[in-house]
């Protein structure tokens, strides 16, 4: 995956899904997505409807009880079916302090988790583990219990592989596939997003590149549909305007975080056969970078796939013009050109099938009509050799009376 005909710079995706990379599940360029080459599930996210409830710090024993008794009976022994279908489940081991206390979607979080295997073995601990509400910066399974949580609440969650690793398993932590987890999660803190237009320019780069490392990781593991979602909050952050002095290095910095995000979502685009939309994503990565080869080599295969192939072939033409040692670029190319050479050749013998041949019936014509002439020349010159034998007996009849 490294060689030099398939790949522009590989840095960025060993740092955002090693395990994608080590298990070699993706093609770089020919399956669509960028990380600096060429080239849903829908489920509700929201939480049941909660009702308000008091509780709080520096309540007494007996209102203490009461709160622990209002957000979920016989919470300590009952299991919550998170969504209904057996397969996310939430159980209270402490409760926190009351509902008015947790956490929203789009805040940024800390809990403090421990992920065990189905069997009980350890498989990761994290102190401190920080993340925003909401935004599939971790796996369903946290993102969906946390909302559910009180502040100070520890909480035990089984998930099905569905809303964990999936069937592809993680590397890092070690998950193997399709493997159910039971996860120990106590939260911590629930703080406000940052101001976007107050975000020093640094630090909101540094915000942007993580959700769209973040889409990478669901782009390799097959989640297209989260990878947009990733990539689309990422452009949010790069396109937020901004009350911060930004010098013109930083700009063009929060500009290429931005062309990667419109590249990359143009490649999760694709998987999912949404191709107008990944033709808008590519347009407007040329309008920034009118010469960036991996949003001219997805535009060409968006363009093939919706048959528009005079169009696909000059975009690909332009991006192999740009990048003539493209071994990738060529074979599209290549391909492509077949492909609509064919389709010309059905287009004609189709043609000639419905109109016809013009030129072979005209040859039959003439042929015919030259055998018509031959015909009465030898019809006219035999009748007129029967006509002068005929004058010529009868001269010689005459004469010998």
């Amino acid at each position: 995956m490294a060689e030099k005909e398939e790949t522009m710079d590989v840095s960025e995706i060993r740092d955002s899904a090693p395990s994608a990379k080590k298990n070699g599940r993706t093609s770089l360029l020919d399956s669509g997505e960028d990380f600096e080459v060429l080239d849903e599930e829908d489920i509700n996210d929201d939480p049941p409807p909660l009702e308000d409830a008091g509780g709080g710090k520096g309540k007494s024993t007996d209102e203490s009880d009461k709160r622990k008794a209002d957000t979920d009976p016989d919470q300590a022994d009952e299991w919550l079916d998170v969504l209904g279908n057996d397969q996310l489940k939430k159980k209270v081991l402490e409760a926190g302090q009351g509902r008015d206390s947790r956490p929203q979607k789009g805040q940024n979080v800390k809990i403090h988790l421990k992920t065990f295997l189905k069997d009980g073995t350890l498989v990761e601990e994290q102190s401190d583990l920080a993340f925003t509400l909401g935004d599939g910066d971790v796996i369903q399974a946290l993102d969906l219990t946390v909302q559910l949580m009180e502040m100070g609440e520890k909480a035990l969650v089984q998930t099905d592989a569905k809303y964990a690793y999936g069937t592809c398993g993680s590397l890092e932590p070690e998950v193997p596939p399709s493997a159910e987890l039971s996860l120990e999660v106590e939260l911590l803190e629930a703080t406000d997003a940052p101001d976007l237009e107050l975000l020093p320019p640094a630090e909101k780069i540094a915000l942007a590149s993580h959700k769209r490392e973040r889409g990478n990781v669901h782009y390799q593991r097959g989640d297209y549909a989260f990878a947009v979602n990733s990539y689309s909050i990422a452009l949010q952050i790069t396109e937020s305007s901004s009350k911060v002095d930004i010098n013109p290095e930083e700009e063009n910095e929060l500009m290429d975080v931005k062309v990667k995000c419109l590249n990359n979502m143009a490649a999760s685009q694709l998987k999912l056969d949404h191709y107008d939309a990944a033709l808008k994503s590519c347009v407007s990565a040329l309008a920034h970078q009118p010469e960036n080869i991996k949003a001219l080599f997805r535009m060409g295969k968006v363009l093939a796939l919706q048959g528009e192939y005079t169009e696909a072939i000059q975009t690909l033409r332009k991006a192999l013009k740009l990048e003539p040692s493209n071994k990738t670029i060529h074979a599209e190319l290549s391909k492509l050109v077949k492909r609509h050479s064919e389709q010309r050749g059905a287009e004609q013998a189709m043609y000639k099938k419905m109109l016809g041949n013009p030129a072979s019936s005209s040859s039959t014509q003439k042929h015919r009509a030259r055998s018509s002439w031959g015909l009465s020349w030898k019809w006219l010159f035999g009748a007129t050799a029967v006509a002068i034998g005929g004058v010529a007996l009868s001269v010689v009849i005459a004469a010998r009376n």
